[in-house]
């Protein structure tokens, strides 16, 4: 019986000296207020875990063809350097001549309007259309 006292005292002494905290919740989701360096992470392992795959990703599509690819790169040099031709005249004491100009599978027509030079392009091969106003200033 003089055993079970002791080890009831203790047991009681034990159990008034533990410590114990608060439990806090921290999100692991950077969208969520977790740690940002978290993202990387959870980004490869949904990848990881994806199991579909988009028949149109261009890295999967083994059928491209090198021509169709060619004319789009060659219309984005043209446009890109048509661009830059427009902010270079607009801003230097020499302008865009009006007229209009074919480029590829583009006619472009450079028309000057009271807001400023009007560029339109036509793409005959989609058959879309683009007007850009550039302002005098």
């Amino acid at each position: 019986m003089k055993t079970l006292k002791i080890f009831i005292i203790l047991l009681f002494m034990t159990a008034l000296s533990a410590a114990a905290q608060d439990f806090v919740y921290t999100p692991i989701n950077p969208s969520f207020g977790g740690n940002p360096y978290n993202y990387s992470w959870l980004m490869n392992s949904a990848t990881g875990q994806n199991k579909l795959q988009d028949p149109n990703r261009s890295e999967y599509n083994y059928n491209r063809d090198p021509l169709k690819d060619f004319q789009e790169s060659l219309n984005r040099q043209i446009l890109s350097r048509l661009s830059r031709q427009l902010v270079d005249d607009q801003f230097s004491e020499k302008s865009l001549e009006p007229g209009v100009y074919e480029m590829g599978s583009y006619v472009i027509q450079v028309s000057e309007s009271s807001k400023g030079i009007d560029v339109s392009i036509v793409d005959h091969s989609t058959g879309g259309n683009t007007v850009v106003t550039v302002p005098y200033f």
